[in-house]
């Protein structure tokens, strides 16, 4: 490979919320190419996982199981085009928002409100102030063991939070569609977007992002959360946000196993209150210590 491997690599200080151990092998591929040569070589039996900005996710204690792939230079990439945007996987959705309101093109200003980069926001269906990826996804391409591929935004099937990928596939890039638009227009809606964050959630604190997903129906899982009483509910470093309870922190020194430990007293908590079971929305990978 030309990109760049470590074994024994530490990996939870990069995180959000700062925990974890560290991966038994984590490589940092140079490019798309060599991503896929990789996932040619690498065992079915072997277990892969997939990193972005790692924003969204608790990497136990323990550490990461087998191969680990961090996407870095090489999938950065940003192309303005006339009625949209092509983004490398490991552009920021942010870096993506900004760019589109630079060369006046509208639609996509909710990705500056998701933490974490594009080849993540296409995995999971990010979204953000009433618009998913799934409303704007032309295309992503993927690499996989048999070479790159490209899917449409049907053949991904989102849903409310997810993606079906092929098996063993990592996204590589994205084409989103926008819509020319008056700039001072889209620039304002960033700036409302982002003053709402800032007013509503901790974005200055290591937290990983909205911890469970909203169920279905009328109810956010803030509101289940705070009508059970864990709003400001604590484990050792680990809290439940007092601004918004959705989010788990770390106010220093947390182990990933508090934090876990944490959300799933909050989930019990809200099942005994309301019935219902809340399900995480944070990806958590790896072993217990």
């Amino acid at each position: 490979m030309r990109g760049r491997i470590a074994h024994d690599a530490p990996i939870g200080a990069q995180t959000w919320f700062r925990v974890g151990g560290n991966a038994d092998t984590l490589v940092r591929p140079a490019d798309a190419d060599d991503l896929v040569a990789l996932l040619k070589q690498v065992p079915a039996a072997t277990p892969l996982t997939v990193i972005g900005a790692a924003s969204n996710m608790i990497v136990r204690d323990g550490g990461i199981e087998g191969v680990t792939i961090r996407l870095a230079r090489g999938f950065g990439d940003i192309d303005a085009q006339a009625d949209g945007i092509v983004a490398g996987a490991a552009a920021l959705d942010v870096t993506v928002a900004e760019t589109a309101a630079q060369h006046a093109l509208g639609g996509l200003e909710f990705l500056v409100g998701i933490p974490g980069t594009i080849g993540g926001a296409v995995a999971m269906n990010a979204g953000a102030y009433g618009a998913e990826v799934k409303d704007v996804l032309d295309w992503a391409e993927l690499a996989t063991p048999g070479g790159l591929i490209r899917l449409t935004a049907g053949e991904l099937r989102f849903a409310y939070r997810r993606a079906e990928l092929p098996a063993r596939a990592v996204v590589t890039r994205a084409r989103f569609h926008a819509t020319p638009g008056d700039a001072t227009a889209i620039a304002a809606r960033l700036h409302e977007i982002r003053a709402a964050r800032e007013a509503t959630q901790p974005v200055r604190a290591r937290t990983g992002g909205s911890t469970f997903k909203n169920p279905p129906g009328d109810r956010k899982a803030w509101e289940l959360i705070d009508e059970a009483g864990c709003r400001g509910l604590a484990l050792g470093a680990a809290q439940v946000s007092e601004k918004h309870c959705n989010f788990l922190l770390n106010t220093g020194g947390a182990t990933g196993a508090e934090i876990e430990a944490l959300g799933e007293q909050v989930r019990a908590r809200v099942k005994a209150a309301s019935g219902i079971e809340l399900e995480w929305e944070i990806k958590r990978i790896g072993r217990p210590a």
